[in-house]
This record gives structure tokens, sequence and C-alpha cells, in this order.
């Protein structure tokens, strides 16, 4: 994916003659790492850390700055680095009604921004729009620092194109929930057009079933007949797919479509990052 935004300047931290291209997703609820060696088509490495609670952006930075600065790996020449940015913090602008001028108009009917927030934008070229959202710039000047020239996006930009594209020759409506870290997205597809993109915090599985009953009621989608697809951090022994399988009747688990080869000595738990997975 070739959208988002991009610091642009040169250091000497990343090695222009080195294969290795690293993806970070970041998130208040965790982070994780994972490396595409380019030249064999290879997972070599992943690292995911969840938080206990959830932090805010400097201790965010902090615990960046320690699992960088203590895991080697992360110290080997890369070629490029990408950033993720999973946040509640983002609106979609059809491109009819998108001016770069207006970035805080979009965002502040349904989010809290500062004024010192800085705004950024990811073209969604499937859905012939942007995602207006804002990034931890003090986590983009410390990785700059680090790595030299980055380019960084949403999440959900990266969500809702691969979901787009999966759906491509579909003709039947199908929602989609992706499990992440204490939240959940739900994205509803309807002919290959985007119906509805939100996310929600949950703490327990009643929490997680009540906000898509919700959303299906004010869609009008019959749980009887609609088809749930679930992804991410969920598989079919989790209580959340469980309850999931109670109340509606046709769900379905997806993992990534996983383009790569992956290191042997890799935990499983990879397939779960589907939006990391589909960043490069």
């Amino acid at each position: 994916m070739e959208t988002g935004q991009k610091i642009t300047e040169q250091t000497t931290n990343i090695d222009e003659l080195s294969s290795h291209i690293l993806s970070i997703q970041v998130s208040l609820n965790g982070l994780s790492f994972c490396m595409l060696e380019s030249d064999s088509n290879t997972i070599i490495y992943f690292r995911s850390e969840s938080f206990q609670k959830k932090l805010n952006p400097q201790e965010l930075l902090e615990r960046l700055d320690v699992i960088i600065t203590e895991d080697s790996e992360l110290s080997k020449s890369i070629q490029s680095v990408k950033v993720i940015y999973a946040n509640e913090l983002s609106v979609l602008v059809p491109n009819s009604l998108f001016n770069e001028e207006h970035l805080a108009d979009y965002l502040k009917f349904n989010t809290r921004i500062l004024q010192t927030d800085f705004l950024a934008f990811d073209a969604i070229p499937s859905n012939d729009s942007m995602c207006v959202y804002v990034p931890y710039v003090n986590i983009n000047n410390y990785l700059y620092e680090k790595f030299g020239a980055f380019n960084y996006m949403h999440a959900s930009s990266i969500l809702i194109e691969t979901i787009l594209n999966l759906e491509k020759n579909a003709e039947e409506q199908k929602m989609y929930v992706h499990v992440g870290i204490k939240y959940f997205e739900i994205v509803v597809v309807d002919n290959n057009s985007l119906i509805l993109y939100n996310t929600f915090e949950f703490k327990t599985k009643e929490d997680f079933i009540y906000y898509i009953l919700f959303t299906a009621e004010q869609l009008q989608l019959n749980p009887e007949t609609i088809q749930l697809a679930l992804l991410g951090h969920i598989s079919e022994a989790d209580e959340l797919f469980e309850i999931a399988f109670k109340y509606i009747r046709h769900v379905q688990l997806i993992e990534p479509t996983i383009k790569f080869e992956i290191d042997p000595s890799i935990s499983k738990e990879i397939s779960n990052l589907f939006i990391l997975l589909n960043s490069f």
C-alpha cells in the first residue's frame, strides 16, 4: 500500500542496501513489530506486547524506547519503515467533500482533539475517500531520530482497503469485525461498497456482542441472515467467538492471506495481526 504520510528527509539510520522492511503498529493498548526480508520474501522477526492498562502518548513513547533500545533485532540495518497508528481518532471523508485545509473540522464532530494535535490523512482508493486522523507526533519524532525517513498511516485505511479488495466481486451484505487489544472495529460492506466503519472499546464479551447487535439493528441487518466475519485477535476457542456464534447464525473466522514465507521460529500469534501483515 503506497498511500499515507511520509517523513521525507533521510538520515543515515536507514540502509538503502538492506532488504529488511519494518512495520510497526502503534496503539495506546500495545505495540507490534514485524520485519520482512524482501529478498527472500520471508517474515524474519515478530514481536507484540499488550499493556495492562491504556497508556498515554508519553508513556507509550517511553515503552517504545525501551523496546527499540533493548531489542538487538531492531538495531539491524533496515531498508524502510512503516508505522501504523491504531486509534479511535479518525474519520472518513468522501473525496468530493475533502479539503486539506479543513482537517480539524472533519475530526471535531466525532472525536476530541486539541489545538496542538498534528493531523494527517490517507487516501483509500477503493472507497474514493480520505481517512483523516491524529498520529502521535512524539512517536513520529522519536522514530525519525531512530530510523530516518519513514511512511505512516492509519490502521483503518489498511483495514478498509483490504476488506473492499476481498469483497471486490461479492454481491451480498457482510459484516467484518476486526478484534484488537481491548477494542474492535466493525466494517459493513454491501456489493463492494462501504456501508459503515466504526470503532468500539470493550471490556467484556457482553460489551462485544452488544455493539455488534446494536450496529446490525441500526443498519436493519438480520442476525439470522447476515454474514459475520471475525478477524484479528480472536480464535474459535475464544469467548468472543462463542458469544458471536450464539447470537449470529452465520459466523466465520478469517485469517490473513499471508503472501510471505514465515521463519519457523516466529510465534503463530502473527496470524492475529491482520492489519500489520497487510501493511507490506
